[in-house]
């Protein structure tokens, strides 16, 4: 009898056993399907002769990036930035209603310009985005007014595919703050992106930037506008895209009006694939932030890039600084990148 009980006892263990490991088999295969995790870092060295020599080794960006797969048509998606100080890039959900739209809501890429959507792990440029999507997107800083937004903002977004994908379209009412801030004033930034692609290397397309903004800070180049003071914030751009096996083009106009002062601004950037996973880069980046004062600048970019492993790539790049303001510089600079 004992033996019976034993042997039922220990049978009854190894079902719960087998039960249990199942379970967690299928939670853990749930995970997988679900979940997705992802990051990057990009660091290297830089020499500058803008105000005096001086090098340094850099991190340029460190990031951990989580999409969760809620239903097949609900997702959310996180992105955190690690370097200098930490802060929430991206948080945000979205509903894929029809395959021609879908609905997101809360902090994302403003989807102005060609480059500002894009991830910096695919553009050439070791600074990135050129000098007027830097500006008029708020990416880096350059415009005090605007602040550094990394070139997001809180909002609602609408976007989708027409037409068989012959055209994709963007819309979003926006705060216009930038990240990780409440709105400063009762305006919304109305955004709005159209990309047609009427041939398999050819894209065309124009975006555009309708609101007012709260100065953060005071700009010598608008002096009339103080901190905190409300003021009229309108850009647009056109651009276009081509890319074929040899050789890869971006090129764009961007103009932008602060209260009074008008700036405009222009690139082409160039990749032409010489090797499987070698790259020559070339640039040309215009930017005049203000018409009155003529405060303008031309960066000439040369370059190598080296794709060692998918995603994962060696960069080094020469930059000629022409400023018609100020002494001429010369920039030197190198970057490993780094993916999983």
């Amino acid at each position: 009898m004992k033996r019976t009980l034993l042997s039922f006892a220990f049978l009854l263990s190894a079902l719960i056993a087998t039960a249990q490991d199942a379970c967690l088999n299928d939670v853990v295969n749930t995970l997988k399907d679900r979940i997705s995790l992802s990051g990057y870092a990009q660091v290297g060295y830089t020499y500058d002769d803008a105000d005096g020599s001086n090098n340094t080794f850099d991190i340029k960006r460190v990031i951990f990036m989580a999409q969760g797969k809620i239903t097949d048509r609900w997702l959310c998606y996180f992105m955190y930035s690690f370097a200098n100080t930490g802060k929430i890039l991206e948080a945000y959900t979205e509903y894929k209603f029809l395959p021609q739209l879908t609905a997101r809501i809360g902090q994302f890429k403003t989807m102005y310009t060609i480059e500002n959507p894009m991830s910096p792990c695919y553009v050439e440029l070791i600074n990135c985005y050129s000098q007027s999507v830097n500006y008029l997107a708020g990416i880096n800083g350059s415009d005090p007014l605007y602040g550094s937004s990394s070139g997001r903002d809180m909002g609602l977004l609408i976007y989708g595919d027409l037409f068989g994908k012959l055209v994709n379209y963007n819309l979003a009412v926006m705060n216009g703050q930038g990240i990780n801030l409440k709105d400063k004033n009762n305006q919304k930034d109305i955004v709005g992106s159209l990309m047609v692609h009427p041939l398999d290397w050819l894209s065309v397309g124009g975006s555009f930037v309708k609101g007012k903004g709260c100065a953060v800070a005071v700009s010598s180049l608008n002096p009339d506008i103080q901190v905190g003071e409300n003021y009229t914030r309108n850009r647009w751009s056109a651009g276009a895209v081509i890319k074929t096996k040899p050789v890869d083009v971006r090129t764009e106009y961007l103009a932008g009006k602060d209260g009074r002062i008008k700036s405009d601004g222009y690139y082409v950037t160039a990749s032409a694939h010489v090797f499987p996973q070698v790259d020559v880069i070339a640039s040309y980046d215009y930017l005049n932030k203000s018409k009155i004062l003529d405060d303008k600048q031309s960066n000439y970019v040369v370059g190598l890039q080296y794709w060692f492993y998918p995603k994962c790539r060696v960069q080094a790049q020469y930059t000629y600084c022409n400023r018609h303001i100020g002494d001429n510089s010369n920039l030197l600079q190198a970057q490993l990148q780094v993916r999983f």
